[in-house]
């Protein structure tokens, strides 16, 4: 089923619960309203040019259950826009059991991924050819700071408070373990440039068209009005 402005709604408050139930605070323009945006002046436009705030996909899958991703991003960097030199990103991730991203790597950024809260997370890491394939090369993983080998495809499991270092064009996905219950990550990368950085092993759209089948409550981050004045 393709991805739907409902499904999109739910899912946004669903991870404003699940964040508020785990103590996890998020900032005031996460709970922006469509009509709140409407008086929002150029003040805000750091949020809007660095694609700040809610993020809901499912990479084009149709399957946003299986294949989809819900995730909050508090701040950023932007290598398009001038002005924006921040070299740093920082989100949150909701993990409902089930879901994952599409296997994938990043051609420039390295990312930290840390289990803030809930279950446990499971990372699978693979190893890349310079042909972008996977190989069977095993891997060195920092966890917490301790250098772990690894084979290629092996998984690594982080209870909460842990956090493992995904170096570039390392393939990765990571899900909660089934039987835990859902868990919240945060991401702490170098800037995300979700235009020109990501690399999936399959045929992938990261930001989906959405079928308006209810009205929208809340904008994604690639959704932005201009701003007003």
């Amino acid at each position: 089923m393709q991805l739907t402005r409902g499904i999109v709604n739910n899912s946004i408050k669903q991870a404003m619960a699940v964040m508020d139930d785990f103590g996890i605070r998020l900032p005031k323009f996460a709970f922006w309203t469509v009509d709140d945006w409407a008086t929002k002046g150029h003040e805000f436009d750091e949020i809007r040019e660095c694609r700040l705030g809610w993020d809901v996909t499912d990479f084009g899958s149709l399957d946003f259950e299986n294949i989809g991703r819900t995730l909050f991003t508090l701040r950023n960097g932007n290598l398009h826009t001038a002005g924006y030199p921040k070299s740093y990103a920082h989100k949150f991730l909701l993990n409902p059991e089930g879901q994952r991203a599409p296997a994938h790597f990043h051609k420039s950024k390295m990312e930290d991924i840390q289990n803030l809260a809930g279950g446990n997370v499971l990372v699978q890491l693979t190893a890349t050819n310079p042909d972008n394939s996977p190989n069977d090369d095993p891997l060195t993983i920092k966890v917490d700071g301790e250098a772990i080998p690894l084979q290629s495809g092996g998984i690594i499991r982080l209870e909460p408070g842990m956090s493992i270092c995904i170096p570039p064009r390392t393939i990765h996905q990571f899900w909660a373990e089934e039987g835990k219950g859902i868990t919240v990550s945060a991401e702490v990368s170098s800037v995300c440039d979700d235009l020109d950085d990501n690399y999936f092993l399959d045929p992938a759209q990261r930001f989906p068209e959405i079928v308006e089948d209810e009205a929208q409550e809340y904008y994604l981050c690639s959704e932005y009005p201009a701003a007003i004045g």
